[in-house]
């Protein structure tokens, strides 16, 4: 069984399946951004599937790890009122 550390950073009162945050898989390296719950889900079934052995190509999962984080820091600033 895999561990998971899930990190929300805000949730909208009106919209509670609106959501941002980042999860993590315990001793793993990389955090992967989710927007809202559909998000969240995905990115927890992929990591299933994943340790099944439906494996991606390591570098795709880099990029797309990357870009992730890349869009939690700019929704992170942009929530706080900071620019780009």
């Amino acid at each position: 069984m895999n561990s998971y550390i899930v990190r929300v950073y805000r949730q909208e009162k009106d919209k509670p399946r609106k959501l941002v945050g980042v999860v993590e898989e315990v001793g793993v390296k990389g955090k992967k951004a989710f927007t809202d719950v559909d998000d969240l889900w995905q990115i927890l079934s992929a990591q299933k599937e994943y340790a099944k052995g439906k494996r991606t190509s390591r570098a795709k999962e880099k990029r797309a790890a990357n870009c992730a984080s890349d869009r939690s820091v700019a929704e992170r600033r942009e929530w706080r009122g900071e620019g780009a």
